[in-house]
């Protein structure tokens, strides 16, 4: 049943006449009876009497006319209410990262392009990498902010999706620094005979900035004797703990950069020890909404 049909039959129960009915809805006079046929059809039973002379109504389809009228109603303003939503979410960014990425790059955004918050609203949604390619691929999300290493490629069809390199970045290994801004554990003393393995904070293998650690120390010639102590879910907690003195963590330079240089932190060992990285911005190539659009214009603007 297509809702044409509806408006053509409200239309002939209020002029009577077909030849005019149909010229209201701008088709021929053959075309709007067959398509009154074909609402009687689904309809299973005739809704306009037979005969010559003005039209009139079977009992059916005077009965027929009071729900035909309510479901006209009801699509124009489903119809109202969808184009309302589509307006709000004209207005809506959405982006997917990680945890450490929407505290980092995503918060400097946030405060460089404040402009596009005046009138739009930003959804940041936190995931593993994998999750947020899943969900720039079923469209659920504008944008998929991610890691970029050959140990973690992310497949995205580059006919479908495009991308922009945002930041580069690198995980450095930290431990809390003394009193003459020296680290308290040094992985470059752990390489002396007999020394015993630094406790080392670990990011679990599901986070994508465990795996790049892992990868980067299986390969690493002269990696440093290490005690996994502590594997965490989360860069906060780690962060957290190596401040505590707990250990050794390789983390964000963005975010202990600033720790390090108040001597907070100190850097752990030599810089073959650090693990480099892009930061990519992820988006559908079709179009977006219009502050999703405006917000990709100022990230890559020169």
């Amino acid at each position: 049943m297509q809702s044409k049909w509806l408006e053509d039959f409200l239309l002939l129960a209020q002029e009577r006449s077909f030849t005019r009915a149909a010229e209201l809805r701008h088709v021929t006079h053959p075309a709007f009876g067959r398509r009154i046929r074909a609402l009687e059809a689904w309809a299973g039973t005739a809704l306009i009497e037979s005969g010559s002379g003005p039209v009139r109504l079977t009992p059916a389809g005077e009965a027929f006319k009071d729900t035909a009228e309510q479901l006209v109603r009801t699509l124009a303003q489903s119809h109202d209410e969808l184009q309302a939503v589509a307006g709000r979410q004209a207005h809506i960014i959405t982006l997917a990262t990680g945890r450490t990425l929407a505290r980092t790059i995503v918060a400097d955004w946030l405060a460089r392009y404040s402009s596009v918050l005046q009138s739009a609203e930003m959804r940041i949604v936190t995931r593993t990498l994998e999750e947020t390619v899943v969900m720039l691929q079923r469209g659920e999300v504008s944008f998929s902010l991610l890691y970029h290493h050959a140990a973690i490629a992310v497949r995205l069809d580059g006919r479908q999706f495009s991308h922009l390199t945002v930041a580069h970045d690198k995980l450095v290994p930290v431990a809390k620094a003394d009193a003459h801004g020296r680290p308290i554990h040094d992985l470059s003393q752990a390489a002396h005979p007999g020394a015993p393995p630094v406790p080392y904070l670990a990011f679990s293998h599901h986070m994508a900035l465990g795996r790049l650690v892992e990868d980067h120390l299986t390969q690493h010639p002269l990696a440093p004797r290490l005690r996994r102590c502590i594997d965490c879910d989360s860069a906060d907690a780690n962060y957290e703990y190596v401040l505590k003195g707990l250990g050794v963590a390789w983390m964000p330079w963005f975010m202990v950069r600033g720790d390090c240089q108040a001597g907070r932190l100190a850097i752990a060992g030599d810089n073959s020890l650090d693990v480099h990285f892009d930061i990519r911005l992820y988006r559908p190539k079709r179009h977006l909404g219009v502050a999703a659009e405006q917000f990709w214009a100022d990230i890559t603007k020169p």
